[in-house]
């Protein structure tokens, strides 16, 4: 790779910003990305090589960092989580179970044996997309405590199934290997833990502010690869590297300058090189020569949001049900994991993609759905202390 090549990705990823940069549109980043390198990869002109071993390997940090930040999202010291999780547990497993039948539905339906991969990607819900959609409407009250469970219980699962079903030749050894990572994430945590308890932490957060050396940075970036060198070593992804460290760092509670820190160094760069890097690497003229994956795409899509809306059945508020349909992470790891390994036929991954982009836009329809049902429901504003406490004296009596 040429530095006349990283320019041309770099700005290339400027497309996300771009189209997103219209509130009312709701347009996250990623999609303006992907089509960038839609555009520029396979599928449009050929001038990013998505063998190139450079490329491939920074957009393996990439994705490993696109995890970890996925992984810190999740809400794990939120109380609303605690107080939710019963009713939450149960509406991912129902989901789970309706998400199992449609996915083996499906991949009868259209002969391509990945009925597994299919139940994955549908029962998932996207924890970094729903739980900012849930923060910037101000959606409050019991669905949303219920709510909240449901995601980060159906994306951690999912997160952890999907090196399983990718390849179930090998799953003794993807189960053994994520095992691995998972235990090696458990001493990140409880070193982590043991850091914040003896007050090590702030004395490295105090020292780090004052001498500008981004020692949170620098020590993240050392377990992340680190998980990340386990993973490859047991032949697991380095997903789960990525999303097992983010819940070790949310369970302790993200330090705002590490957050800052992250949000640079992953969304200024390394995210946007590895959506290119994806876009690049998907042949969407294969959908052209495909057209029933097309079909495919559409009914994975509405597939996952009817999946997700049985939770009406058990009084989840039809808003509710369908904000917890998006997706992002499993799909786009789907696509990237089985692209690699060649165990998806033409136009798959591009149908898996386009699946996940009509979740989120189902998911924006609802936010604002759910925020106007809350708009319409809510008590009228109390009285402001001066007007109690002079209160308008009565008419005098003729």
């Amino acid at each position: 790779m040429e530095f006349g090549t990283l320019a041309l990705i770099v700005a290339a990823g400027l497309l996300g910003p771009l189209l997103s940069a219209r509130g009312s549109w709701h347009i996250p980043t990623v999609v303006g990305t992907l089509l960038a390198g839609v555009l520029l990869g396979r599928t449009g002109l050929q001038v990013l090589d998505t063998t190139d071993p450079t490329f491939s390997f920074l957009a393996d940090i990439g994705f490993a960092l696109v995890m970890f930040v996925a992984g810190s999202h999740v809400p794990v010291r939120d109380p609303r989580l605690r107080r939710g999780i019963g009713a939450g547990l149960a509406r991912a497993a129902l989901v789970g179970v309706v998400a199992a039948a449609a996915g083996f539905g499906l991949a009868a339906a259209f002969g391509t044996g990945n009925g597994a991969i299919y139940a994955v990607l549908m029962a998932s819900s996207s924890a970094a997309i729903v739980l900012p959609i849930v923060d910037s409407l101000g959606l409050t009250g019991p669905p949303v405590l219920q709510l909240l469970p449901q995601v980060a219980v159906a994306d951690a699962a999912c997160i952890v199934a999907l090196p399983l079903v990718i390849d179930p030749a090998r799953a003794g050894r993807a189960g053994l290997g994520a095992m691995a990572v998972i235990a090696v994430a458990v001493v990140v945590f409880a070193a982590l833990w043991w850091g914040e308890r003896s007050g090590l932490r702030r004395r490295l957060h105090r020292v780090s502010e004052e001498r500008k050396f981004a020692l949170e940075l620098r020590f993240s970036l050392f377990a992340l690869f680190a998980l990340a060198a386990v993973a490859t070593w047991s032949h697991v992804s380095v997903m789960l590297a990525g999303f097992a460290l983010g819940l070790s760092v949310a369970a302790i509670g993200r330090p705002r300058r590490l957050a800052r820190q992250l949000f640079a160094i992953s969304d200024g760069f390394f995210a946007p090189l590895f959506f290119v890097w994806l876009g690049a690497s998907l042949n969407v003229r294969d959908l052209g020569q495909h057209p029933s994956l097309v079909l495919l795409g559409l009914l994975l899509g509405l597939g996952a949001l009817l999946v997700h809306l049985v939770g009406v059945l058990t009084g989840q508020p039809i808003s509710m049900a369908a904000l917890s349909c998006a997706q992002m992470g499993v799909p786009v790891a789907a696509a990237t994991l089985a692209t690699q390994l060649g165990l998806l036929g033409p136009g798959e991954a591009p149908a898996m993609i386009f699946g996940a982009l009509i979740t989120i836009g189902a998911t924006v329809l609802a936010g604002g759905a759910a925020a106007r049902r809350q708009a319409r429901v809510a008590p009228d504003p109390p009285a402001s202390p001066s007007s109690a406490a002079s209160p308008t004296p009565p008419a005098p009596h003729p």
